[in-house]
């Protein structure tokens, strides 16, 4: 199926006219009158604002010290950093002076960092604490770089200052107090060109070893211009930015809260958003599908400390089913019944999200129906939508308008699709990526010859133009019989209950399908110290023959939902808790299989030793 590419000069739904680079966007934001543009807290704790002049002024003396410092258009400055406003900062003074930014996830390992550094040739490198700094500090000498600016604040650590450290508030100094806008800067920022490179963002690779995706001003202008126009957002919204900024789902819906005139707040560690959610109280909440499975696991195991509350629960979520398809289309259920589940158990999940949030949206990964009806049934409804890095990212998604559960929506107007003959989906658009820097042949193996860009996704469209994702072409699991398998949807399933954390299909080229599964310990050993199991250690807990049968049970349940070809015939639990600073998830918490595969290698060579002669299989 192909639908041809619209390009209207406005953003219709919006109201507003398109931007065409990122500095479109930054000078929008500097002609506004937005008191709170960002929000973030300052040491004591407390909620500061910067208004829009003020993001301004900082971009403007952080930029024009890049250029003192005699940055090109077109050099490349690192970021490395959890998500606070310097970031933006940084991000708006790099492109407005036609510099390139690569953010680098700050999770990286020295050696890793110091890899993309050489890689990029990024000459400055902006980082958030003495702790980013120490590891660019132990590979320095084998890089390009000539200047490292730190963010935090001198005082912190005065007497132990890195002698070679430049202080970012020492660069802001210029900007306080000031109120006028320099024309020579905005010239300067509004002679950048659609075609111009705006960033290199390198994919943090499930499969292989990472590449840099180049995005131009006019690849993420576009994407902003069409992803949200139909959610008619506004001044009076706010967003929470926690989701990696390193990772271009979070930094497109802080660019999408920017062209709004909308506020964003920043929190850079992700165990404190409950607490920022009910500070900031925000109307727009985005995650990636482990979000939301871990807010429905929080919801799940507080209710299980109290047989009440369980079986309120319980209640809720099952009167809640039969409304489901009402509250996605945006409508509240008059029934009494609702209304009562809403006032004990539906509000009170709302009120965790600051109660105040209107759109919720899932990318990143597959949300999974099961997660997304569960939503559905406590009176939420969470708009999935699609994307790649390559894609700027956004290629489909649901509206409040034009949904459809199970689906990511349909394709943006500016975007085209089809499917391959294997099903794989391949896409056109402005929002394509210029090619991998410096991978020449990578680039080209991404494209068909129709300059079609392949997304590695299998997917299917249905007649009314829904898109739906199923897996990833590489990943799909292929039997020694020869049967294929999609294992996202399986573990999927899997991670809806309450004391999974992870799980990983294996079984490539084997007789039958198993699964590794990471269990989600604060909820295994509330369970374990109820069942008076006193494990001294995961291993050992993870070895119980109670708790092995209680896994069983879980795989068993799953497996009578899938077809034979498909099921489980194996699981093992493993006594680690897989998450994105041990390597085994991606910044927008996918799994590394490759990672898992090798970590894993000898437990999965034993789920297999007697495959040969196994019976049953």
């Amino acid at each position: 199926m192909s639908v041809e590419i619209q390009t209207s000069g406005a953003s219709q739904g919006s109201g507003l006219p398109d931007v065409q680079t990122v500095n479109d966007l930054f000078l929008r934001i500097a002609s506004s009158n937005q008191p709170k543009a960002m929000q973030y807290q300052d040491e004591a704790g407390n909620w500061q604002a910067l208004t829009a002049n003020e993001v301004y002024q900082r971009v403007y003396a952080l930029g024009s010290t890049f250029l003192d410092w005699g940055i090109l258009r077109g050099d490349r400055i690192a970021i490395l950093s959890e998500n606070r406003w310097e970031w933006a900062v940084t991000d708006f003074a790099t492109l407005a002076i036609g510099a390139v930014d690569v953010p680098i996830y700050p999770t990286l390992t020295s050696e890793q960092i110091g890899e993309l550094l050489r890689d990029s040739g990024s000459r400055i490198i902006v980082v958030s604490t003495r702790t980013q700094y120490d590891k660019v500090e132990a590979v320095r000498a084998d890089t390009p770089l000539e200047h490292v600016i730190l963010m935090d604040s001198a005082g912190l650590f005065e007497a132990t200052w890195p002698a070679d450290a430049i202080k970012f508030s020492a660069l802001m100094e210029n900007a306080s107090g000031k109120k006028d806008r320099d024309p020579e800067f905005d010239a300067r920022a509004q002679s950048v060109k659609p075609a111009d490179l705006a960033t290199i963002i390198y994919t943090s690779g499930t499969t292989g070893e990472p590449k840099g995706v180049m995005l131009t001003h006019g690849n993420i202008a576009s994407n902003t211009s069409f992803a949200t126009r139909e959610f008619g957002f506004g001044p009076d919204d706010g967003c929470i930015s926690f989701l990696p900024l390193s990772h271009i789902t979070a930094r497109a819906l802080d660019y999408a809260m920017f062209f709004y005139g909308a506020s964003v707040a920043y929190c850079p560690k992700f165990d404190n958003l409950p607490a920022v959610m009910k500070q900031v109280r925000p109307t727009v909440f985005v995650g990636v599908p482990r979000v939301y499975e871990k807010i429905r696991q929080g919801v799940e195991q507080k209710a299980a400390a109290s047989s009440m509350k369980a079986r309120l629960l319980a209640w809720a979520v099952g009167l809640g089913a039969g409304y489901r398809d009402m509250v996605h289309d945006g409508q509240r259920p008059s029934s009494p019944f609702w209304r009562l589940a809403e006032k004990l158990i539906y509000s009170k999940v709302r009120e965790a999200f600051g109660g105040r949030v209107t759109t919720f949206i899932s990318g990143g990964a597959p949300l999974g129906i099961d997660t997304g009806n569960w939503f559905a049934s406590i009176g939420i409804s969470v708009l999935e939508g699609y994307g790649l890095t390559e894609t700027s990212p956004v290629i489909a998604i649901n509206t409040p308008k034009v949904h459809r559960m199970g689906s990511v929506g349909r394709q943006l107007p500016n975007v085209e699709c089809k499917l391959a003959p294997d099903d794989e989906l391949l896409v056109r658009g402005p929002g394509i990526f210029q090619g991998y820097w410096q991978k020449l042949v990578a680039t080209h193996e991404s494209f068909d010859e129709e300059s079609w860009f392949k997304t590695g996704d299998i997917a299917r469209i249905d007649g009314d133009g829904f898109l739906y994702i199923t897996d990833r072409k590489k990943e799909l699991l292929k039997t020694s019989g020869g049967k294929l398998i999609a294992p996202q949807p399986i573990e999927g399933k899997l991670k809806t209950n309450l004391l999974v954390g992870q799980a990983a299909l294996v079984g490539d080229k084997h007789k039958f399908i198993s699964v590794l599964i990471s269990p989600n310990f604060a909820a295994l050993e509330d369970w374990a110290r109820q069942q008076g199991i006193t494990a001294l250690t995961r291993r050992d807990l993870v070895g119980e023959p109670k708790v092995l049968a209680i896994y069983n049970d879980i795989v068993a349940k799953v497996n009578s939902t899938l077809a034979n070809f498909e099921t489980m015939k194996r699981f093992r639990l493993v006594p680690d808790e897989w998450a994105i600073d041990t390597g085994e998830l991606t910044p927008s918490m996918k799994l590394k299989r490759r990672v898992i595969n090798q970590r894993y290698a000898s437990l999965i060579e034993d789920l297999y030793a007697d495959e040969a002669t196994a019976h049953g299989e």
